[in-house]
C-alpha cells in the first residue's frame, strides 16, 4: 500500500483551513471567507473543491440544492505529512538542520524560544 501524501497548494490549504475551522461550508461561504485584497473568483473556489474532492481531500452533501463541503482528512494528518515531506526532501531527514534553518532565518520571540526549550526538555525526559 502506498503511503498517503498531501501536497496542497496555497489555495487548497486555505480552503482546507476554512473547512477545518467551520466543520462544513458551502462554496459561497468559503468564497466569502477567503476574500482578501486579491480578488478570487467564485468559480475558482468551486473548481478547486471539485478537484480536491477527486483527490479525497474533501467530500460534499447536497442540502437544498447547495453543495455543503467538509474536510475528508484531519488537519493534524495533513500537517504531519506536509512537514515530513519538507523534512525529508529539503533537509534530507535532518530535524536538526531544519530547526537550525528556522532559527537562523526567522525572527523568534523569547516566548517561542522558551517554549522550544520546554518541548526539548520534555522530549528528553521521554527517552
Amino acid at each position: 500500500m502506498q503511503k498517503q501524501t498531501y501536497r496542497l497548494g496555497d489555495l487548497q490549504l486555505k480552503i482546507m483551513k476554512v473547512l477545518w475551522e467551520k466543520s462544513e461550508a458551502s462554496v459561497p461561504e468559503i468564497h466569502e471567507t477567503l476574500q482578501t485584497d486579491k480578488e478570487l473568483a467564485y468559480t475558482t473556489i468551486a473548481t478547486m473543491l471539485r478537484k480536491m474532492e477527486a483527490r479525497g481531500l474533501v467530500k460534499h452533501r447536497v442540502e437544498e440544492r447547495k453543495f455543503i463541503y467538509t474536510a475528508a482528512v484531519r488537519e493534524d494528518a495533513v500537517s504531519k505529512k506536509m512537514t515530513e515531506h519538507l523534512l525529508d526532501h529539503l533537509f534530507e531527514g535532518s530535524l536538526a538542520d531544519m530547526v537550525s534553518h528556522l532559527l537562523s532565518s526567522r525572527e523568534i520571540s523569547p516566548e517561542e524560544l522558551s517554549k522550544l526549550q520546554r518541548l526539548i526538555t520534555e522530549r528528553k525526559k521521554k527517552k
